[in-house]
């Protein structure tokens, strides 16, 4: 019997596609450096200051064979970034298999919200307050970060970091709406915290997607 289109993507070979570009990732660690990202629909955590609100309803974005993904991301580059939405909402096996065996490294950015599936060189855990991380993900975490919208954030920030293994790196990531704002006291808190990073959308300085 042939799947219907929901069971294909509770399934992961379908994925509600949203974007998909060749670009220079902007923010952590690997700022600077040339990436594919894939912007998967569908995202219940719901941050009021979310800059891709249009992602969070995976119903206005076509489900598309998760084969085809692959195959149009391995065009283009070597390491490629899976973000939302929230993509752990849908199951990556699939996805990152196919990318893995096409020679790709697998970035993820994510709040953590639900199970890590798939296979990932790295992972970007981005802990939201409104739907906290899963457990088991913090130590799997390679880089951890945190967004700074109020000075309440710093508290949070640290809550989050002592749950992340030793070995991953911590930053400090000014809300863009209100960067003017919070940058000076980032900075701040990083000169007198330097286990943290600053972390800036130098896409958004760069004018790119």
């Amino acid at each position: 019997m042939q799947k219907s289109t929901q069971e294909l993507v509770n399934l992961g070979e379908m994925l509600p596609l949203m974007e998909e570009f060749y670009t220079i990732q902007g923010e952590g660690y690997h700022k600077g450096t040339a990436a594919y990202f894939i912007r998967i629909g569908g995202c219940d955590v719901g941050c009021h200051w979310c800059d891709v609100k249009e992602s969070w309803n995976a119903e206005l974005h076509p489900p598309t064979h998760t084969d085809f993904i692959v195959n149009t991301a391995l065009k283009y580059s070597d390491v490629v970034v899976v973000t939302g939405g929230e993509p752990l909402t849908w199951d990556m096996t699939l996805l990152t298999k196919g990318l893995r065996e096409g020679g790709a490294k697998t970035h993820i950015e994510t709040s953590g919200a639900y199970s890590l599936s798939g296979e990932w060189d790295w992972i970007c855990l981005s802990p939201k307050k409104v739907k906290l991380p899963v457990a088991e993900i913090y130590p799997m975490a390679d880089e951890l970060k945190c967004i700074v919208y109020n000075k309440s954030d710093f508290a949070f920030a640290e809550e989050q970091a002592s749950k992340v293994s030793e070995d991953c790196i911590l930053y400090l990531q000014p809300e863009w709406s209100v960067r003017e704002k919070m940058i000076p006291l980032i900075v701040d808190y990083v000169m007198k915290n330097p286990k943290w990073k600053v972390s800036l959308q130098t896409h958004k300085y760069l004018n790119i997607p």
